[in-house]
């Protein structure tokens, strides 16, 4: 009996690119988004089409390997890449459709949300999708999705029509309401535990190109009152207001004063969902708190997706949280302040602490209507912790740690996964009678817990693969 070594097993098979340890590009390939993150694959394959990844599946299957799957490689817990096992890379699976007339549009895994957007807004048309856009569409969407039109739209799993995915015993099947629907449930915000989403099939909403939309910055004195006066506002507000609040580093650009550069400052932003001619009374309450820099104004909404990007660049360590809030009452906006200042100073100039209004978008769509849980939060408390010496990791780690812990005074208790590096917050994430579905969906769909390098539902059999 031959025995054959799972690259060559798979080179058989395939027609992407199968990179092993030494070889040329390997080490880019493996590279992630969080540098704290320093994993070695044993086969890195670099899929490019749906053929692919069902012999990526079954090669590390049948060769009892572990599976990571690799859409943006943004994942902050680490959870697209491993040690030893097999890297399923997305990558290559890049096809964008756009149906104008029905306003939807299929993308492949591999796609980036910068990409999607330039997709759709050729023809004026969005789905709620990451504020960084080198996120990659699938962990954002089947971990749930808040993008800043999630205020009014729902959140990306809200507007998954259907998803083509690789099981674990590599069959290839549609999920939707209509196919596979307790499959379907389960990817609106159980994640990667039941397969490998090779393509997304979204409803798609009106906006741009042109948005209203920006930033604004505040003296960080000026804190504690700005603070009141945002939350006031966008309590009031209709939910096309898509705002947040953040504690940074004032960056050296021209449009800063130079007596607020490389200091920490409060910075808010704001966006209209809608034509942006309509939205200038609604965001003028905010802009009234009488910012010191602002930049909000008309344009486009692709360079508003992309307003974070310099403050979330690849290749540096990082350790985020991201905590539900029910209310933002005045003690929680002075506990927030008075650590966010600190562990802002800690990590400058990319260290962040941010609250987002979540709005009733999201709301709108019933627990249980989806796996996705815990709708009826109000904001999103999301501290970023970013450092670049190995030397700092403890010390960084456990002031996001410590700032997470000093807001659960005010916090419903839940996590949003997507956010969270932590493997014990799955449970709480979605509750008992969520959690039960889900399980049962684990044992239909994965018992022997083939993926479970993700925020993982261990089937009742209690298999680690």
């Amino acid at each position: 009996m031959t025995v054959t070594d799972p690259a060559t097993a798979l080179r058989e098979r395939f027609s992407g690119q199968v990179l092993l340890p030494g070889e040329p590009g390997y080490d880019e390939a493996r590279e992630v988004f969080n540098a704290l993150i320093d994993r070695r694959p044993a086969v890195i394959a670099r899929c490019t089409s749906t053929a692919d990844v069902v012999a990526a599946v079954e090669v590390a299957r049948d060769h009892r390997l572990v599976v990571a799957v690799r859409g943006g490689g943004h994942s902050v817990a680490g959870l697209s890449t491993c040690d030893d096992g097999m890297l399923i890379d997305l990558s290559g699976l890049k096809t964008i459709i756009v149906d104008p007339v029905a306003r939807t549009a299929r993308a492949g895994g591999g796609v980036l949300w910068g990409e999607f957007d330039a997709a759709t807004q050729e023809h004026g048309l969005h789905t709620p999708g990451g504020r960084v856009t080198t996120t990659g569409i699938g962990g954002f969407t089947t971990g749930g999705g808040y993008g800043w039109t999630s205020c009014t739209y729902g959140l990306a799993c809200d507007n998954l029509l259907s998803a083509e995915v690789v099981l674990a015993d590599g069959r290839v099947v549609r999920a939707s309401e209509d196919e596979h629907a307790d499959l379907f449930w389960g990817l609106r915000g159980g994640g990667g535990n039941f397969g490998v989403v090779t393509e997304f099939e979204f409803r798609l909403h009106p906006l741009g190109p042109t948005v209203l939309a920006g930033l604004a910055l505040f003296p960080i004195e000026r804190a504690p009152e700005v603070l009141r006066g945002w939350r006031d506002r966008a309590d009031a507000a209709p939910d096309e207001l898509a705002t947040a609040v953040v504690v940074l580093t004032a960056p050296p650009e021209p449009f800063v004063p130079e007596e607020l550069r490389g200091k920490q400052v409060l910075g808010m932003a704001a966006m209209y969902v809608g034509d942006a001619d309509r939205g200038a009374a609604v965001i003028q309450p905010l802009k009234d708190l009488g910012p010191a820099v602002d930049l909000i104004g008309p344009m486009p909404y692709t360079a508003f997706q992309a307003v974070t990007d310099a403050m979330a660049p690849w290749g540096v360590r990082s350790y985020w949280r991201g905590e539900y809030l029910r209310e933002l009452v005045d003690d929680a906006i002075d506990t927030f302040l008075a650590r966010a200042t600190e562990v802002t100073a800690l990590g400058a100039p990319l260290s962040q602490a941010i609250i987002f209004r979540i709005g009733q978008g999201v709301a709108a769509v019933a627990d249980g209507a989806t796996a996705f849980s815990h709708r009826d939060a109000r904001y999103l408390f999301h501290p970023i912790c970013v450092w670049t010496d190995p030397a700092d990791d403890t010390r960084m780690i456990a002031a996001g740690r410590a700032f997470a812990t000093l807001m659960r005074p005010f916090a419903t208790g839940a996590s949003y996964l997507n956010f969270t590096p932590e493997p014990d917050r799955v449970h709480e994430a979605y509750g008992e009678d969520a959690y039960a579905r889900l399980t049962a969906l684990k044992d239909a769909y994965d018992p022997t817990n083939l993926f479970h390098l993700n925020h993982n539902i261990r089937p009742s059999s209690g298999a680690d693969s």
